[in-house]
């Protein structure tokens, strides 16, 4: 039975609901897993530092798609819950052409600058030559990437979740075939990955426009549109949190860069990679259900549903925070066998990874909530709140604590700097949940 955002939730159809978001997320994170898998294994520690030295800048250019997505659908998902189908349709519609568009452009500006842009990141020699090679061939791909995050979450208001899990799928599996074929058998390194990954982001973000263009049964189709300066402002304003914990995440994702080549070298920025290949995947199951639930909320906020309002505030926090705890279980009892997957060949990389990791995933007990509250702020429409949240935990606090913690614990003030930002976040993630709870009546 389709699961429609109007209707009630329990957990039960939550969980299935937000189950393909979820697994969305994962199979989009894994672009970079994969690729920085077969690299290291088949190419080298040097590609594979290259792959953790470029792929910040990709996903931070990225977060166009996901604040043009997220705000963007909580405007539409709202204007669905006020009966305005038509108006709806026009929204979407202006939203995926302005991504197309902003796309194109970062896509040229990226190619072309790709050289400096290695070069302020501290890549020298070899390292420099293979993040050209990665980065600009990604850099033609760039609008699909940024098409593919926006319709992630157009997908979930169209009341299509299903769809998009077996478009991420396609792209997914594809990336992966691939990368095996193109690194693994026929050996073309670095160039190979970069290769298999721009395919695979192009299948994710054309497909979905051949679907929402002809005639379908979800509530959303591309139709013609006009430029409308005030609704894109507002879906940008709202889904700004969005932007700015993935573009922050790239931002500190540099800063830690360059503190681990200062105390580390190499090996440090490779262990840190591995840490952050791990962290999608984990970090995907909170993003994907933030992104799941999100349309379900801003309808019943358009509806002035207010019990449903308070049911999916409760089951949601009841759900993130035991997540929160899985996860952590999981990261601190696995860790050897998550980070033996791509450095086991390098003894010394293989002990400084591990123990960084155990370190680093004491953050997963707080990490959903603090996601999770950002994105129920954006489906509300709340944009500074839900920018509050993410600008101090994703910005401000991680950058304060890998600046500071390091001359006081050394390399291991790096692994938890994450975990002292989340701390902090929560206590700001809390008080917004206390302070909005009677203006929008969801406790």
């Amino acid at each position: 039975m389709r699961i429609k955002l109007s209707d009630h939730f329990t957990y039960k159809r939550l969980l299935r609901f937000v189950l393909a978001p979820v697994l969305m997320m994962i199979f989009t994170s894994l672009y970079s897993v994969v690729d920085g898998f077969f690299v290291s294994n088949f190419a080298g520690k040097t590609p594979f530092a290259a792959v953790n030295l470029i792929m910040p800048v990709m996903m931070g250019i990225g977060t166009i798609g996901f604040m043009i997505g997220t705000g963007g659908s909580a405007l539409v998902s709202k204007t669905l819950g006020e009966g305005k189908h038509g108006q709806a349709n026009r929204y979407f519609s202006m939203l995926v052409y302005t991504a197309l568009i902003v796309g194109a452009l970062f896509s040229a500006a990226g190619f072309i600058f790709i050289r400096p842009i290695s070069e302020a990141l501290g890549a020298t020699g070899e390292l420099l030559e293979n993040c050209v090679a990665y980065g600009s061939i990604l850099f033609l791909s760039m609008p699909a990437f940024i098409l593919q995050y926006v319709f992630h979450s157009f997908f979930i208001t169209a009341e299509k979740p299903g769809l998009s899990l077996r478009v991420s799928l396609a792209a997914g599996l594809t990336n992966m075939a691939l990368d095996y074929l193109f690194v693994a058998v026929l050996g073309w390194g670095i160039e190979g990955a970069a290769i298999a990954t721009a395919i695979g982001e192009v299948i994710g973000g054309v497909v979905p426009i051949l679907y929402f263009s002809r005639k379908n049964n979800s509530l959303l189709r591309l139709t013609r549109a006009r430029f409308e300066a005030r609704p894109l402002l507002r879906a940008c304003a709202n889904g700004a949190s969005e932007m700015v914990t993935n573009l922050s995440m790239s931002v500190v994702n540099i800063l830690y860069n360059f503190q681990l080549m200062r105390l580390a070298g190499e090996n440090g920025v490779a262990a840190y990679g591995v840490v952050m290949y791990v962290n999608f995947i984990f970090m995907a199951i909170f993003l994907g259900y933030s992104i799941g639930s999100a349309p379900i909320v801003g309808y019943h906020y358009g509806a002035q549903n207010h019990a449903e309002l308070k049911n999916l505030f409760k089951k949601s926090l009841t759900l993130v925070v035991g997540a929160g705890l899985v996860l952590t279980a999981v990261a601190e009892l696995f860790s050897g066998v998550l980070v033996g997957i791509f450095v086991r060949y390098d003894p010394e990389l293989y002990a400084m990874t591990t123990h960084g990791f155990r370190l680093y995933a004491l953050a997963f007990l707080m990490m959903g909530v603090n996601v999770w509250g950002s994105a129920f702020f954006t489906a509300l429409n709340n944009g500074a709140v839900s920018a509050a949240i993410s600008f101090l935990r994703t910005l401000v606090f991680q950058i304060a604590a890998v600046l500071l913690l390091p001359l006081l614990l050394g390399i291991n003030g790096i692994w938890l700097a994450v975990v002292v930002a989340e701390g902090l976040a929560l206590l700001v993630t809390i008080a917004f949940f206390a302070a909005q709870r009677k203006r929008y009546h969801y406790a």
